[in-house]
């Protein structure tokens, strides 16, 4: 439920599209063009990016190979969701205040995500994940 402050200013949706392993590389540089466009920058566009493309990276790893990915603004933060149909992400991985050691093999994705994202959602089970990041804006743009 929105606030009775008037009605929402939101953008309609960036990008929203199914990727692969060959899109990995295209969807980072199409997300921070985007997101430059509106106003997003420095580290926090670096960092968002970056968190953005582990998360990819996990589903072509880990979750199948394809998923799909939608990045829109709304109430002044980008956000990005991603969906899988993979197997889950196993509980060992969810645990965002658990730092990696320093040779194990994976485990930092999500983490990183936790780490670079004001806020990470994650909704995760046998059937596929999603996971949602999201980081505001410190200027919002005029979607006009």
């Amino acid at each position: 439920m929105r606030a009775a402050s008037g009605p929402s200013r939101a953008w309609p949706v960036l990008l929203d599209r199914a990727f692969g392993r060959d899109d990995i590389t295209i969807l980072r540089h199409e997300i921070t063009r985007l997101l430059g466009v509106a106003g997003l920058a420095g580290d926090r566009l670096d960092g968002f990016v970056l968190a953005v493309n582990e998360v990819i990276t996990n589903v072509v790893l880990h979750a199948g190979g394809r998923g799909r990915v939608v990045l829109r603004i709304d109430g002044g933060s980008v956000w990005c969701v991603v969906d899988d149909a993979g197997p889950g992400i196993p509980s060992a991985f969810l645990d965002r205040v658990r730092t990696p050691e320093t040779f194990e093999v994976g485990g930092r994705g999500l983490w990183l995500a936790h780490q670079l994202c004001d806020e990470v959602t994650t909704a995760t089970g046998p059937i596929g994940t999603s996971i949602g990041l999201r980081i505001g804006l410190d200027v919002v743009p005029d979607p006009r």
